[in-house]
């Protein structure tokens, strides 16, 4: 194992919390300052909250000599992104009551509100609590929320996959009882205070760990840029068991090359759901004791990997594991992106996907989604299912109850802002960036959606509209917004200037490659246009963009 005789600070943080407790139920009480005692910002995470404050105010707030503007984001555990229409109505009247009143879809399938006061977040959680939802491990250095491939009419065999997802997010969670005391009030016996935790043990693991599940011929959970991918292999209507990867993620630092994103390797093929549950359990075991602890930057599971070499991983796995992983089964991924529109399963169920640009809920500029998406969950006659390019699918809807749903849907202009918004709109992804996150450079969701108005007119020229280029973008070179893994990267480096990113495929199969450094708006747009001109002269039959700039630029670069 590591030998790690430098531990990062939130090592001890950690290890001397009891039990994520540390300090926050005094932090809490504390009337005199919004914010969170210091080590008590760290394991509030491990409860799905963050604190932040508004970027916005910041000088205004110092020149008056007041504390910064502090708030909280609380993100769910939502393993799959189902929920039922009662939980959607309660998180829209919990959002207006307590946080901005935007809902936030995020790239891991599940909701987040931003804005909350320290007040006004045991308040919300015993909201959530009411409706059967929680936050816990939603954030923090354990297993955050697992994804699985959104729609059902991928496979017949989706529930059955979709319930895999709920019994590993079910295995991961912490054992301890700490947020049901500090958030819910509930009393806990002494004894069972501090149950013991074989899988996080008093360290819980190095970094943030991320597990997907996708089920091919659709990556639309983007499967390889999670810690643990996971396969489903279905042949002949059977669903014969799964391939198993490690080592994906996609954060880096500017300036820092012993950094960088990287792509899940596939270790095999297991034929058991009980094999797929303890080879996952016992991936992570592994990271939590060979991961990096020291250094925070080099942290995550794919350093661990890295360091440790494939071959040794994966031999470390199968040995705690009892058995060993088999060939690797064949699969083909043809598509990475949300089925827009009306579609029926094979029940004859009916699902409605509609765009939510970066995912942004709320109602805007003569726009009623949020208002709309209520009166539809009012009708208790759709689920709600959230996908990882930060749409929202209405889902098990009877057929005798489509026309109402659609009579709602037309009613407040869903439906045809969907039809209308361009391809590239609705293959776009950015990350909420300022006002909130610390770690923003650059602005992300704000402003990629009038950077993308301003990329629809070259598009025409070229005659592109409807050409399904993702382009993703991200504050800072973190990753959560994907941009690693598209065909257009914009990554922030300085506020207005982005590293413009091209080369990556339009599977989630190939990583992007760095082309011009720190480009502000009108630099983007005409090198876009540039490439988009050669693009339509130069490209190969069915060629994708990010196939042709790998093709004529990225194999050049190096």
């Amino acid at each position: 194992m590591l030998e790690q005789n430098n531990l990062s600070p939130v090592e001890k943080i950690k290890t001397e919390s009891k039990g994520l407790r540390g300090t926050l139920q005094e932090s809490l009480s504390d009337q005199y300052t919004g914010s969170l005692r210091e080590q008590d910002q760290n394991l509030v995470k491990f409860h799905g909250m963050y604190q932040q404050d508004d970027r916005d105010r910041r000088e205004e707030r110092n020149q008056k000599k007041l504390e910064w503007l502090y708030s909280y984001m609380i993100r769910l555990r939502i393993p799959g992104g189902l929920i039922t229409p009662e939980q959607w109505a309660g998180l829209h009247h919990i959002a207006g009551e307590y946080s901005t009143g935007t809902i936030k879809i995020t790239t891991r399938q599940t909701v987040q509100l931003h804005g909350l006061l320290k007040s006004q977040t045991k308040p919300t959680i015993q909201s959530f609590n009411t409706l059967h939802l929680d936050s816990i491990a939603a954030c923090g250095d354990v297993n955050r929320n697992v994804t699985c491939t959104s729609h059902p009419s991928e496979s017949p065999l989706h529930g059955k996959v979709h319930a895999l997802a709920a019994k590993i997010s079910e295995l991961c969670l912490p054992k301890t009882t700490a947020y049901y005391e500090i958030w819910l009030d509930e009393e806990q016996i002494e004894e069972k205070k501090n149950p013991e935790d074989p899988l996080y043990q008093n360290r819980y693991l190095p970094r943030k760990l991320k597990i997907g599940i996708a089920i091919p011929p659709n990556n639309d959970v983007d499967v390889f840029i999670n810690d643990i991918a996971i396969i489903a292999i279905i042949q002949d209507g059977e669903l014969k068991g799964y391939n198993i990867g490690a080592g994906g993620g996609l954060g880096a630092t500017h300036g820092n090359a012993a950094t960088y994103p990287r792509l899940a390797s596939v270790f095999g093929f297991l034929d058991t759901e009980e094999k797929v549950l303890k080879a996952v359990y016992e991936i992570i075991t592994v990271q939590r004791d060979y991961g990096n602890r020291s250094d925070r930057k080099l942290s995550r599971l794919k350093y661990t990997i890295d360091r440790l070499g494939i071959s040794e991983y994966k031999r470390l796995v199968e040995e705690r594991s009892g058995f060993q992983f088999e060939e690797a089964e064949p699969y083909e991924f043809t598509q990475r992106k949300d089925r827009y529109g009306w579609e029926q399963n094979h029940e004859g169920k009916w699902y409605f996907t509609l765009f939510v640009e970066s995912g942004r809920v709320l109602d805007e500029n003569g726009y009623a989604l949020k208002s709309g998406l209520l009166k539809v969950a009012e009708t208790g006659k759709a689920n709600f299912r959230f996908t990882c390019n930060q749409n929202l699918i209405l889902a098990d809807i009877l057929p005798e109850h489509k026309t109402e749903v659609e009579e709602i849907l037309h009613e407040h202009g869903i439906i045809n802002y969907t039809d209308i918004s361009s391809a590239m709109r609705k293959n776009s992804i950015a990350c909420v960036a300022f006002n909130t996150c610390s770690l923003a450079l650059a602005e992300a969701q704000r402003y990629l959606p009038s950077l993308i108005t301003n990329i629809e007119p070259i598009l025409e020229k070229y005659g592109l509209q409807q050409d399904d280029i993702t382009i993703r973008m991200t504050g800072c070179p973190n990753g959560c917004g994907r941009s690693p893994n598209a065909e257009i990267g914009l990554i922030g480096t300085a506020y207005g200037k982005y590293n413009l990113h091209i080369g990556g495929d339009r599977l989630g199969m190939r990583l992007n490659t760095k082309y011009k450094d720190s480009l502000e708006e009108a630099q983007i747009l005409e090198t876009l246009d540039v490439l988009f001109s050669d693009y339509v002269k130069d490209k190969l039959p069915h060629e994708t963009f990010g196939d042709f700039t790998y093709r004529t630029i990225v194999n050049h670069l190096n």
